[in-house]
Formats: C-alpha cells, structure tokens, sequence
C-alpha cells in the first residue's frame, strides 16, 4: 500500500511508484529537493539510490518486506534559487558525513530517459529523435545534475558525455523545461542567457552546437548558438543582439573577446559547462577561462572578500566539468571554482575527495622503480578507454611506415582511419604518400582555414575520405562515429594521449580498432603503455592481406 504522509514526508510501503507514473508535480518536487536528501545521509544507511528517494526502475525487483527510507521533500513554491544556494553552502556543515559516504544516487543502468526526472516535453522529443535508452554515464549524471549538484563528469570517450549535460540544462532552459520548476520566467524578466559551453577547439564546440540543434529541433534552433574562433565575429554579435539566445557555445578566446567587448552579458547565468576541461587548463587558455570563470554567473552585487562570499559566489551558477580523464589538475580546479563538487562515473557518483592525485606520465621517461603511479593509471583504465576496442602494435623501419599503414587499412578493411602524428609538418608528406598508393587522403590540423576544416571534416564523415592525417587536434572531443581504426603513426607522448587518440574508435558500444606503428627502439613505450592503461597491447603483422599475431602472443 503507497501512502501520502502530512507534514511534508512521503512513506512509501511496498512495492515503489514507476517513476513515469508519478504526477508532474511530484515528479519536479522530487528531483528538485533531492538536494536535502543528500545532507541526511548517514554512513550506517548505505549508499543512497533512487529506490531510497521512492523511485523504482522498471527492471528493478522490489523487496516487499522493506520499507524505504523516509525523505524530507518541499513543495515547488518553496524552491527557490536562493534556497538552493543555502542549501548547498551548508552542505558540509549540516551533513558532515558526505566525503566519507559514497553517494550512490541514479539508475545507473535505466531503460528510458523518464526514468531520469527529465522534463515530459524534452523526452517526447528525444523519442522522436530515435533516443530511447539512455547510456550508462546518462543516467549517474542526468539526476545529479538536476538536484543542483557542481559535477565533475567522468567517462571514457564516445560514450555520450555531451548528451549527460545537455539534457539535464535544456529540460530547465528553453521550450522543454519543467515550468513547474523553472525559476527564470518571471514576468516582466529580461531574457538573458542562461548556459555557457566551453570547448577547446572550434571543432568540439560546432560539434556541441549540432547536439543541442538536433534535439531542440528546426523550430528552436535559434535558442543556441555558437561563439568559436575563425568565424566572423561581427556577425556572432549582430546574431547575439537579434536571437537573444539562451545558450552559447564557444572557444575560450572568443567568448572572453566578445564579453570584453560588452556584447556578451553573462552575469545572471545559471550553468557552465567546460567541456575537456583538462584541456581547457592548459596554459594557452589561461587569461581566457580567468575572464569566463569571473564573468559566468557573478553577479554585481556579490561581494567577492571573505570566505562565505566567495563560497556564495560559486553557488550563483552550476558548475559542470567533463573530461575522459581526472588528472589531479581537474580536481584541484574543480574544488577551487565550484562549490562541493561531486564525481560522476558510469556506475557511481561520490565525492571529489575520493579521487587520488594522479596525472599523464611520461612514457619515455626512464622507470623510477614506483609503482604507485601506474597501478592509478590501471584502475582508471575502464573510465578512460572505450570497452570494446582492439589495441595492437607492429614495428617498421621509419621509411617504411606509410607502406605499413596502408597494408593494415587493407588488412582490417577499414572505411574510416585517423591517423595521429605529433608533428604538423609531417602530415602533408604522409597524405601525398597515401594519395600516390591509391588511398583518399587528407590532412587536418590548425593551421588549416575554417572553411577547409569543415570540408574536410564533412568528406570524411560523407565516406570521400577513406584516411584523415591529423594531429593531437583531433584528439579531444571529434566525433565520428563510423570511424572504425585508429592508427598512431607517432606514437603518443603519455598515456593519456594515448586514450584520447584512441577514444575516436568504438563509440558508443561499437567495435573499434587502435593500432600503433612504432621503431624497434620504441617498442618498450608500448609496453609501458600496455602496463599504465591495464589492456593488453597484442604485437603483430600485416602478410598477405591478413592480421597476423606473432608467435609470441599466440601463446
């Protein structure tokens, strides 16, 4: 028997409500509140999961002999953002048990996005776009994210990370969202914008763009747009005067450009995402991301001296960071610019405290006899590297490495081929190289104009091009997902490299391909490779059209 309990607690017997079958209001009340939840966990509890806030999944079987816990849950009319900022300054004091208690809080395996607390419009739109199961880093970062959470995202490339943030902004932003739960429309209010996207490159970022564009459809395309750098700037501003868009999507330069201009008014924002953040904490970006991360959502009035000002400054905007990779630079920004940041993983979501330091190492770089660093390196191999790929290595001579890399696309039949070099002046030799064997080639790297970097991009992704020769450009964010090998003509400075190089494969659950082509000298950078990522690196051959495994690893 289900039961409504006064006073503001819901006790729910037996069997749990579907969470799709929930009334709006509840279901809004729910994901909003959750955040109060959260500061009454205790250690003797155990984790804390949807079940325990009264929700069941469809393939979750119920204990008819259990009741679940008892929450403290308020109405939508006394959510507001100012309690929410309240509530999650105070998390450490009231709860005081969080860094010590992993918090287990989504479905982590849900068969449909209402099972996330997505707003219904939003979802019949998915559903009309062909998206009707949610991947695995989707359901920890959905929920998490709607309970007002700063979130670092973890998982390894392709497996739907853009999507994990996407979702959760536009069912509070835009035509979709959760007018129940949205604190943004009042009357008389002027539209500002309300999301800011950070990407590292011009290509991540368009990339981002068509995402949101798929989803809001034709009619809503002008609620986003993007501020990259190579495209006019003039005509992103008159676009910023004239659709009035409640997101942007940008490269760091651009968008610190345009808001010293005072074109581009980012005070009253809600959410910044920065998208390969450990990208975006590179050195080039510096001045840059100092500007956004001062502009995006401060507002004027707030006082920046003292430490419980500052701790209500970051409260005023959400903060979300993804990476396939959390060096320990992520995680030191992380606690600096957001506010009580939690880590999400495929299968978990738990404090940031819980992720020991750990960065790239350099490969080259003679053993120092610690072990340490590597057994790090190996238990974060699953979150870094697509499951389903292939990893192999084969040795030539350095003239002879273009023969080599195309006896293995003619070995694995492969339609689609990144090849990664470390040095941009080589690419061009090696495309020429290609070209004169009978292989559609091109190059791809920063140096190129815009315009030749979108074409070359669309006749890759349009099958023109059987090989795109690119640089470590390509490396972060660049999704095409029939791209079926992977080859590493240089072989990556670090292991992290290694596993964004790689990521361009197997999205998505697809098989994928990684082969690296190295010198007999560099033969023991593979294995330190092999040894730091925790995946077995196969050696073998090309002959006589076939992948042929040495002797050695038969065995």
């Amino acid at each position: 028997m289900n039961a409504l309990v006064p006073g503001r607690l819901f006790l729910f017997a037996g069997e749990s409500f579907p969470f799709h079958k929930l009334p709006q209001v509840c279901r809004s009340t729910l994901f909003h509140s959750g955040v109060f939840c959260l500061n009454k966990a205790e250690p003797n509890h155990g984790p804390l999961t949807l079940a325990s806030l009264g929700f069941k999944s469809e393939f979750q079987e119920t204990d008819k002999s259990k009741v679940n816990k008892v929450t403290e849950l308020d109405t939508p009319r006394d959510i507001s953002k100012s309690r929410v900022k309240i509530v999650r300054n105070n998390e450490k004091k009231v709860g005081g048990t969080r860094s010590s208690v992993e918090i287990q809080m989504a479905p982590f395996a849900a068969k449909s996005f209402s099972e996330l607390g997505l707003a219904d419009a939003l979802i019949e739109r998915l559903e009309s776009e062909g998206f009707t199961v949610p991947t695995d880093i989707q359901s920890a970062s959905v929920p998490t994210i709607l309970k007002k959470h700063d979130v670092v995202i973890q998982s390894y490339t392709g497996s739907g990370k853009t999507l994990a943030y996407v979702l959760p902004i536009l069912s509070e932003i835009g035509p979709f969202k959760n007018t129940v739960s949205n604190y943004n429309d009042e009357p008389g209010k002027k539209k500002e914008i309300e999301a800011v996207i950070v990407a590292p490159s011009r290509e991540l970022g368009m990339q981002i763009v068509r995402e949101v564009e798929k989803i809001l459809g034709p009619a809503n395309r002008k609620i986003v747009q993007q501020l990259v750098g190579g495209a006019n700037r003039s005509r992103q501003e008159e676009a910023l005067k004239k659709n009035k868009p409640s997101i942007v999507v940008g490269t760091p330069g651009r968008i610190a450009e345009i808001s010293a201009a005072g074109k581009l008014h980012t005070h009253g924002c809600s959410f910044l995402i920065l998208d390969e953040v450990d990208e975006l904490l590179s050195f080039n970006f510096r001045e840059d991301m100092h500007r956004i991360l001062e502009h995006v959502g401060r507002r004027s009035s707030a006082n920046p001296r003292g430490s419980e000002n500052t701790q209500a400054r970051r409260a005023e905007r959400q903060l979300v960071m993804v990476s396939a990779t959390v060096p320990f630079s992520v995680v030191r920004a992380a606690k600096s610019w957001g506010c009580d940041p939690l880590l999400v993983k495929a299968n978990k979501v738990a404090p940031l405290e819980s992720v020991p330091p750990s960065g790239p190492v350099n490969l080259r770089a003679p053993s120092s006899g610690s072990t340490s660093n590597s057994t790090l390196q190996s238990q974060t191999a699953i979150d870094t590297l697509p499951p389903s790929l292939k990893h192999y290595y084969c040795t030539s001579r350095l003239q002879h490495k273009v023969d080599m890399l195309r006896r293995c696309i003619h070995a694995l039949d492969a339609k689609f081929v990144m090849v990664f070099m470390n040095h941009t002046k080589q690419l061009r030799d090696v495309v020429f190289k290609l070209k004169a064997r009978g292989v559609t080639a091109a190059e791809l790297h920063g140096d190129l104009g815009k315009l030749a970097r979108s074409t070359t991009l669309k006749s890759f992704k349009n099958g023109e091009l059987r090989v795109l020769v690119t640089n470590e450009l390509s490396a972060r964010g660049l999704d095409i997902a029939e791209c079926d090998l992977v080859v590493n003509l240089d072989l990556p400075t670090d292991s992290i490299h290694y596993a964004h190089r790689a990521g361009r494969t197997g999205r998505l659950g697809r098989m994928g391909t990684v082969v690296s082509i190295c010198e007999e000298p560099e033969v023991f950078v593979v294995k330190k490779l092999q040894k730091q990522l925790g995946v077995p690196i196969l050696a073998c051959d090309f002959n006589e059209g076939k992948l042929v495994l040495n002797e050695e690893e038969k065995i």
